[in-house]
């Protein structure tokens, strides 16, 4: 009997705890979703109708929803902060544009705080201008024309080329020409309500709000068509200018235009022609042979004259040396003669350099 009661109270707590006693699942049925994934899949991030889920799996890093790749290695500090609007590209040709514009950003703003803060500024940028979003526009419609367009450029208030959303982007602070157009506004804004107060004495909050929206409205709409007026009559004054040159230019006669000095041309001086060689006949004896003056035809013809008779080499040799002989014949043809002739006509006398 004790064990049938034990049987029985085991068999109770059991009950009590087995969620088949709450109404759960028996076996081979569906159980219901977790409360933890509910959640998750539920929530919606900054882009409508965008939940993300994200998975960490051993071997294969992150992962989101639709499989989105993380982005590139050296734009996802730059991307952290809007990782759920990269999450929606899920087409490969918006993550290129997106990843094209944010590297050209990038290089941009390289050029003015360096390649090591850049990638930071730029994340800053791209976190102060999903808030704004959050806070003023809603939920983002378009992923890719929000980052290419909104998120990613950069947005000068002034004329400064550091500015960005009235920051410098050098050193982060406050751009002081933004600030000087801001005060400069606030004074007029200031201004007009104190004339519309002066004009409107009895009226209540709201019309004399609204009185100076008003007159704010047409003083900034006449300063800009008065603007615009002054550089319609800058260019109109420099397309005169442009014109009335153009007509003196053209009304000039053609004799006036002082012509380009012309580079004078050097011709060539005409070569000198060569002499005929020597003839035989013609050669004087008495005059001095200078064999610098000779040229390749009376060399050739003074050795041809030596072949067929070896005297002229000794005739040479006797008045101007055996040294301007092999010169004048070479050493070959002398040391031919002097072999044949069968006595070493040697003469040591010889004239100077420059006379032979």
């Amino acid at each position: 009997m004790r064990e049938d009661q034990a049987g029985h109270s085991e068999d109770a707590v059991a009950a009590a705890g087995s969620p088949v006693a709450e109404g759960g699942p028996l076996r081979g049925e569906q159980p219901k979703k977790s409360p933890v994934v509910e959640s998750l899949k539920g929530g919606h991030g900054p882009v409508a109708g965008a939940p993300v889920w994200v998975v960490d799996g051993e071997g294969q890093g992150r992962r989101q929803r639709g499989r989105v790749p993380l982005p590139p290695e050296d734009l996802r500090a730059v991307l952290a902060p809007v990782d759920l609007v990269w999450a929606r590209l899920e087409r490969p040709a918006a993550r290129r544009l997106v990843e094209a514009a944010a590297r050209s950003e990038l290089a941009r703003v390289v050029g003015f705080v360096g390649r090591t803060d850049a990638p930071q500024v730029l994340a800053d940028r791209l976190a102060r201008r999903l808030e704004d979003q959050m806070r003023l526009g809603g939920p983002i419609e378009d992923p890719v024309g929000w980052l290419i367009g909104l998120a990613l450029p950069q947005r000068r208030q002034c004329g400064d080329v550091r500015c960005d959303d009235r920051v410098l982007l050098d050193s982060g602070r406050d751009c002081p020409r933004c600030e000087d157009r801001q005060a400069d506004r606030r004074a007029q804004r200031r201004a007009v309500a104190a004339a519309v107060d002066a004009a409107m004495p009895n009226a209540s909050e709201a019309e004399r709000r609204t009185a100076t929206e008003e007159q704010l409205h047409q003083d900034v709409t006449a300063r800009a068509w008065a603007r615009e007026h002054e550089w319609e009559q800058v260019r109109a004054r420099q397309a005169a200018a442009a014109q009335a040159r153009a007509e003196a230019a053209a009304a000039q006669p053609a004799a006036d235009v002082r012509a380009a000095p012309m580079v004078p041309v050097v011709l060539p001086a005409p070569r000198p022609v060569a002499a005929p060689g020597p003839d035989v006949d013609d050669v004087d004896q008495e005059q001095e042979l200078v064999l610098e003056d000779l040229t390749r035809e009376q060399v050739r013809d003074w050795r041809v004259r030596a072949m067929k008779d070896h005297q002229v080499v000794f005739d040479h040799i006797d008045r101007y040396g055996e040294t301007s002989a092999r010169r004048l014949f070479s050493h070959r043809l002398v040391d031919q003669a002097q072999r044949l002739s069968g006595t070493r006509h040697l003469v040591l006398g010889h004239t100077t350099w420059g006379r032979a």
